[in-house]
């Protein structure tokens, strides 16, 4: 048997959301039973970028922004992996926007879970993508994820939790973490999380969240329909929670890695054939 990090104690600011974060993940993992070995963690830059250290799991800490390619070449060298992808709104927002868009147009079966708390707290407080405006003399209107999701038809799920909701936020984890493993591909989850030493919106969140999955009408996989309520509760000042939208699309993996083809985790280092098809590969991008 493989040996697994042993986790230590979170490091955060008590009261932050990154610790529902945290508990709905590990209570999520053992709910679906995935073993400590199968688990891989992708952790960005920021608070919430330690997050792997506090599970018992392998984790990588990757560049700044890079979390989403890092995770999806993980699971393309071994798709039996259960990938989890985790960082924070600067990092998933501002310099990793462009692997955003592009992870949503693959559907890599991974779960990408960002912790938005409106700043980059790890730095002492700069205004973030998600910023109200206002904050911190911040003149941009703040960047919508969810809205961003929607609009790119390679979305096969998108929910938005919040850490000041624990039941809500474990089921819709779990939901998360079982669309991935059934071979349907991204998962993206935002958690609205706070921060309670730079941006301390508890009270503002409790008041302005608004849960779609109360709503009786609200049809989940209608993309275009849930598209114009986003846009319609955006304007009201209400924060959507709930799962958002589901739909259905092969996922990445399942398009790239045919029988024929041997994952790079399964294959014989050893092999000297195939030694010598990795040099000739690594001098093709020399020349």
């Amino acid at each position: 048997m493989t040996e697994t990090f042993t986790p230590s104690r979170p490091i955060w600011c008590a009261g932050c959301g990154d610790f529902g974060v945290l508990e709905a993940l590990t209570q999520g993992l053992d709910e679906l039973a995935v073993p400590d070995y199968q688990r891989m963690i992708i952790a960005g830059i920021g608070c919430s970028g330690s997050l792997q250290n506090y599970l018992s799991c392998y984790g990588y800490h990757a560049l700044h922004g890079r979390v989403l390619p890092t995770a999806t070449g993980c699971k393309l060298a071994n798709p039996e992996l259960t990938v989890v992808a985790v960082g924070g709104d600067g990092d998933g927002y501002a310099i990793g926007g462009g692997h955003l868009v592009h992870a949503f147009k693959r559907n890599p079966g991974i779960t990408y879970i960002v912790m938005n708390n409106g700043t980059y707290g790890l730095t002492k407080g700069q205004a973030s993508p998600t910023s109200a405006a206002g904050f911190r003399g911040n003149i941009e209107e703040d960047f919508d994820p969810v809205i961003l999701a929607l609009s790119i038809p390679g979305s096969t799920f998108i929910a938005r939790g919040y850490s000041g909701q624990p039941a809500q936020l474990l089921n819709l984890t779990i939901a998360a973490l079982k669309h991935t493993a059934e071979g349907r591909g991204m998962a993206y989850l935002e958690v609205l999380s706070p921060c309670v030493t730079y941006n301390d919106t508890y009270r503002e969140w409790r008041t302005s969240v608004y849960n779609v999955d109360d709503d009786a009408d609200y049809d989940a996989k209608d993309r275009a329909a849930v598209f114009a309520r986003m846009i319609e509760l955006r304007d009201q000042g209400r924060l959507p929670l709930g799962l958002i939208f589901e739909g259905q699309r092969p996922a990445l993996e399942s398009l790239v890695c045919s029988p024929e083809f041997q994952v790079p985790a399964r294959q014989d280092i050893s092999d000297p054939n195939l030694v010598q098809d990795y040099r000739e590969a690594l001098q093709s991008f020399i020349r």
